[in-house]
């Protein structure tokens, strides 16, 4: 029995046996005291509770939408733990630790508190990881724990590498498009990003200088189809009714929708209506989309829109303003972050252009196929839904001539354009001739703006889009 306890302590297993007999009973119990000191030292883990950060915003409360990992799963620095959905975007949750997932504080579809643990994780402290009491104690809006989280939908492939690089340059994984398996962002992927964000035209790739741009021939009849299929058609799966009644919680952009829209309406609402004609815009615009396409950008008629409203708020900066809760004080804006209304599958949303005041038309267009694709793929970050200061909704694309804007609060002015049609209309010489009409429907805060202030932005607004020409007068 003795040399069964002299061997199974590993600290004195030197100890040959034939010193056994030489030792007492304080020797036995030395040499059993060791080896249970060691069995309580194998398990050196520690649960630490992963808390549900500050995303900012002043949101307090998410949906967990999605979990990425399970239970008893292992998990990295970086890696995406789960997606939560607020009442503005989708943000994707990662993991500050290397560790094991003990345990899961939500079930999808419930809400999470920001401050509350979302998830239990067991991490090693031999290799010198935070404590949970240095976890406690950690600021909710860190710069740390802040840049681990991911304004995205899905869960983005990268390796720690990867999203160290994107993190020290503060680049959104969501927003770089990876072309590695999988769709996994690589280093050349966040490098390519850096180059247009810092302003640097990227040249085409061969194969775009290879295969000239489409022919009119075939480019005009698309057009139609992707109209088309915007327009509600019957579904053609059997419809089935239950009988019953259904309640379902106002979650998401619908509660965004709920909150902004009772403070829009406390607004006094002043509008203003009239058509705008198109017919030289659009024909400069189909002069300029094989460029455009060369360039990889599709060009559509917004960009043209978005830089003459910028345009005319340098000569009105009344409608690029705010009004505080108090109606005392007036805040113009030094910055044209120009919204755009967007129709997803996850609701109305409206992300904004930042500083069109700066933008050239190409660079507008190339911002807002950033936007529309993010946009559809649900991975639009707070960055771009916030800070808005004008906005204009494109309600022509689905369809419709005029309507109502709602202006969304903290702003004081909106607009709402509707499709453009080809109507008849007078020259100068009284002569009929074939015109592409659009209107527009303006709505501003009546308390600070009044009407012949509107009437004077649209007129100038729609003098740059029928003269095109004359914007370059102005643009800077």
């Amino acid at each position: 029995v003795c040399i069964h306890r002299v061997r199974s302590c590993s600290s004195i297993r030197f100890i040959k046996s034939k010193y056994v007999c030489v030792f007492d009973k304080s020797a036995l119990k030395f040499s059993h005291q060791q080896r249970l000191f060691r069995t309580s030292a194998v398990s050196c883990g520690q649960i630490v509770q992963f808390k549900l950060s500050d995303i900012g915003e002043g949101i307090t409360e998410v949906t967990v939408k999605e979990w990425y990992i399970k239970e008893g799963d292992s998990v990295s620095q970086f890696d995406s733990i789960c997606e939560v959905q607020s009442d503005k975007a989708s943000v994707t949750i990662t993991s500050r630790y290397d560790g094991i997932i003990r345990k899961l504080h939500y079930n999808l579809d419930e809400i999470a508190y920001v401050g509350k643990p979302l998830v239990d994780i067991e991490i090693d402290t031999s290799k010198g990881v935070a404590s949970e009491e240095d976890v406690v104690e950690t600021p909710p809006m860190s710069h740390e724990e802040h840049t681990h989280q991911e304004i995205k939908g899905h869960k983005t492939l990268a390796t720690p590498a990867v999203r160290r690089l994107a993190m020290e340059n503060n680049i959104k994984l969501s927003e770089v498009v990876g072309t590695g398996k999988d769709n996994r962002i690589l280093k050349e992927d966040i490098l390519n990003y850096l180059a247009k964000q810092t302003g640097a035209i990227l040249p085409p790739s061969p194969k775009a200088e290879i295969i000239p741009p489409l022919p009119k021939k075939e480019t005009v009849p698309e057009a139609p189809k992707d109209k088309a299929r915007r327009i509600p058609v019957p579904v053609s799966r059997p419809i089935v009714f239950s009988g019953k009644d259904k309640t379902e919680p106002v979650t998401g952009f619908q509660k965004a929708m709920v909150k902004t829209m009772s403070a829009a309406l406390k607004i006094p609402h002043f509008g203003y209506c009239d058509e705008v004609d198109l017919t030289q815009l659009v024909q400069l615009r189909e002069e300029l989309q094989p460029l455009a396409q060369i360039r990889g950008v599709k060009l559509s008629f917004m960009p043209f829109f978005i830089k003459a409203a910028s345009l005319g708020l340098l000569q009105y900066p009344i409608l690029n303003a705010s009004l505080d809760e108090s109606c005392q004080n007036v805040t113009y804006k030094a910055s044209h972050n120009i919204g755009v209304a967007m129709d997803t599958e996850q609701g109305l949303i409206v992300p904004n252009v930042k500083n069109v005041q700066v933008c050239s038309v190409f660079e507008i267009a190339s911002e807002l196929n950033r936007l529309q694709s993010l946009g559809s793929a649900g991975q639009l970050g707070t960055n771009d839904l916030t800070g808005g200061t004008f906005t204009l909704s494109n309600i022509g694309t689905i369809g419709g001539t005029y309507t109502k804007p709602v202006i969304l609060p903290p702003e004081v002015a909106i607009g709402a354009l509707g499709k453009i049609q080809v109507l008849p209309r007078f020259n100068g010489k009284g002569e009929v001739f074939k015109a592409q009409i659009m209107n527009v429907s303006w709505s501003a805060d009546h308390r600070i703006i009044d009407g012949a202030t509107m009437a004077r932005f649209s007129n100038l607004w729609k003098s740059y889009l029928e003269n095109p020409a004359s914007m370059l007068l102005d643009l800077k």
